[in-house]
């Protein structure tokens, strides 16, 4: 199976970043983080990010950094992607048990829980878990798929399509002809980094997305806790939104306009206007 890859230009990113790296363990396997604020006297709540199957966590700092004023965001690179190991198991308790692993690791106290897609699914699953303490969680556009029940919209083929493109080197504009919507920076780190994520670790994830059903836990997540679904996401329907309403009715659901599954790429400022509303009423 071919390996992973990060270029040096892809690491000279990084210099851009206003955060600083940080590594935990989780079993035998090392977890990297970008923490945005580590000094001894900062007292912002944390906020763990936990994105989607193909962002590596530098992908998402157009958003932490535009949330740092409000709390403290480390995001953490999830297994078989960015920095962090290969390895293990990529079921959804695993990647919990690497969230668990960061919020104690990292000496993090009732954080808040951010996840995007794959990434709103561990999170839910830690929520529930309660293994660590948190202060609550926002789920965005989680897939809805599982057993018995419509599949992923996206491919495992298109996903590895992706990741073969990435791997003989591909450009911002070749990634703009897939996602022509966002803004060009985050094209380029896309086209820079998508080679970081490991082969197993998306189909893994990308099977567990028909074999493990959201629903299982979604009606236990602890408030406070929030969806941010996008109004034109083909991954949370409209069936899926009214399931989630009915079965968590303690939930807060918002829809953000114009904008598919990669909400925040799709229509950045309605989409991050919404998410610090939600994370704002959870700090109190």
């Amino acid at each position: 199976m071919p390996q992973r890859s990060i270029t040096q230009q892809a690491l000279a990113d990084l210099a851009d970043v206003p955060a600083g790296s940080r590594w935990v363990r989780s079993g035998a396997l090392r977890l990297h983080a970008l923490d945005y604020g580590h000094d001894s006297g900062d007292d912002r709540v944390p906020l763990l990010v936990l994105p989607g199957i193909t962002s590596p966590a530098v992908t998402m700092d157009f958003v932490a950094r535009r949330l740092t004023d409000l709390v403290r965001p480390i995001v953490l690179d999830i297994r078989g992607r960015g920095l962090s190991d290969d390895g293990g198991s990529y079921g959804l308790e695993a990647y919990a048990e690497d969230t668990e692993a960061c919020v104690s690791g990292l000496g993090l106290e009732r954080p808040l829980l951010l996840g995007h897609s794959m990434g709103a699914r561990i999170a839910a699953v830690t929520a529930v878990r309660t293994k660590v303490a948190l202060r609550g969680t926002v789920l965005v556009d989680p897939p809805m798929s599982g057993p018995g029940r419509d599949p992923y919209p996206t491919t495992l083929d298109a996903f590895l399509g992706q990741l073969e493109q990435a791997r003989r080197g591909t450009d911002a504009d070749e990634v703009a002809r897939s996602w022509p919507r966002w803004p060009r920076r985050e094209q380029e780190l896309r086209a820079r980094w998508l080679a970081s994520c490991g082969e197993e670790a998306l189909a893994a994830t990308h099977r567990s997305f028909e074999t493990e059903d959201f629903f299982t836990w979604w009606p236990s997540v602890p408030q406070p806790t929030t969806m941010l679904y996008g109004e034109d996401s083909p991954v949370v329907t409209a069936a899926g939104r009214e399931e989630a309403a009915r079965t968590h009715p303690g939930a807060r659901l918002t829809g953000i306009p114009d904008a598919g599954h990669m909400v925040f790429w799709d229509n950045p400022d309605p989409a991050l206007g919404a998410l610090r509303a939600a994370l704002s009423a959870q700090l109190g």
